[in-house]
């Protein structure tokens, strides 16, 4: 594992080379912050089954994904690429060769670069994730440089320790909808909030309707800080919100085409 630091949080990175029994065909491997942890107070993050065990599709931290849109050199294909993982038989969906990363590091900051090519389509991907002060910055880059468009589909899965004494979770700067259900419900106060708690293992899902103007900041409850707040620089697409009884997690989709010779820059912030 890699870790970064200062005088306020202490960042955990998976290592794309070392770690690989963490890896599955669902995570980014470079880039997938495994844990923050507060000077004072410890561990932040949390996950599906932490702190009992640990598996691949599950996670912990705050991983993220390119998953939903593996690269094909035909439709047909049962083996292609994922981005920031590598080459996998998308049937049996296992990895079978993982891409190489690139890393630097210092203190705050780290970087990890690889390149991926399928027939025509080629990309390289770089992953910078820096602490300053109270604030954990993840920014991507993707550029295409091969000759096909890359359909790229990506979203952030932070875990968050499930609360005490209250039920509220989150709340957003843009209105948001979702039909009736049995996980979850608007506040007066206008979070998100519990519904039925406790809830099992399986937990619930629920996607989101909005319109959103601009980017998206998210204000999440948390039993040791508070609040946490996190923005995005981008629009979300699909945006499903998801908990079990262990942790909480919203999933914002940054859906888009990146064509032959273009870049796209994206980033998330969490400020604790």
């Amino acid at each position: 594992m890699y870790t970064i630091h200062n005088a306020n949080l202490t960042v955990t990175l998976l290592d794309p080379a070392t770690d690989r029994e963490r890896f599955g065909t669902r995570y980014c491997t470079g880039g997938y912050i495994f844990q923050v942890a507060d000077a004072q107070i410890g561990p932040l993050l949390s996950g599906p089954t932490y702190p009992d065990d640990f598996n691949v599709f599950d996670g912990q931290g705050i991983p993220d994904a390119f998953s939903r849109n593996p690269l094909r050199d035909k439709p047909t294909d049962s083996e292609g690429q994922i981005i920031g993982i590598g080459r996998c038989d998308l049937q049996a969906n296992t990895v079978l060769e993982f891409c190489p990363w690139e890393v630097e590091q210092s203190d705050a900051a780290i970087t990890m670069t690889t390149e991926q090519s399928l027939g025509g389509i080629a990309l390289r991907l770089v992953r910078h994730v820096s602490v300053a002060g109270r604030t954990l910055r993840s920014h991507i880059e993707l550029a295409n440089t091969g000759q096909h468009p890359i359909p790229l589909s990506w979203y952030p899965h932070p875990f968050f320790p499930q609360l005490e004494g209250t039920d509220e979770l989150c709340r957003f700067n843009i209105p948001i909808g979702f039909p009736d259900n049995d996980g979850f419900k608007i506040a007066d106060s206008g979070y998100i909030a519990r519904k039925n708690w406790p809830w099992d293992q399986a937990g619930k899902f629920q996607a989101l309707d909005h319109e959103a103007p601009g980017n998206l900041v998210v204000f999440q409850k948390h039993p040791a800080l508070g609040l946490i707040a996190a923005t995005l620089s981008y629009v979300p697409a699909f945006f499903p919100i998801w908990g079990n009884k262990n942790t909480f997690s919203w999933e914002p989709f940054l859906e888009r085409t990146v064509f032959r010779g273009q870049t796209l820059r994206w980033s998330i912030e969490y400020e604790f």
